[in-house]
């Protein structure tokens, strides 16, 4: 068996180095591979699998216990408060141009001009809200 086996994929540093160090308080030794090439040059992330979560071989089974049931718990935590769906991700939202110069801009150059709204949208009741509930 090889030491170090494949747990997880992400396509940014930031889930996966919270994930490898909540694996690591749990006394499981991991490192992130492909980590500083997605980083620099994010476009080769599915060429070459993004920043991969490994685990040594020997710990594996729990790592992927324990990496389930922190995601199961997430998912938890983002229920949609109007309908309890679990189908809620963060999105930027658009903001309608408001005003002749930025209506003219957004004619012009598409909504590029135009500042967003990072909100979490339910996919089912079509319901935003800002916060999490705690």
């Amino acid at each position: 068996m090889l030491p170090f086996a494949f747990v997880r994929s992400y396509d940014n540093y930031i889930p996966a180095h919270m994930m490898l160090q909540r694996l690591e308080e749990e006394g499981i030794k991991g490192y992130l591979e492909n980590e500083h090439t997605v980083t620099i040059d994010p476009l080769v992330s599915n060429a070459i699998g993004g920043i991969r979560l490994m685990v040594l071989g020997s710990q594996w089974e729990r790592a992927n216990e324990l990496i389930e049931g922190f995601e199961r718990t997430y998912k938890e935590a983002a229920a949609c408060p109007k309908c309890n769906s679990l189908n809620v991700h963060y999105i930027l939202q658009a903001v309608e141009p408001k005003g002749p110069f930025l209506s003219a801009l957004n004619w012009l150059f598409g909504s590029i001009f135009l500042p967003g709204k990072n909100v979490y949208h339910c996919f089912d009741c079509e319901y935003d809200f800002e916060n999490l509930s705690a």
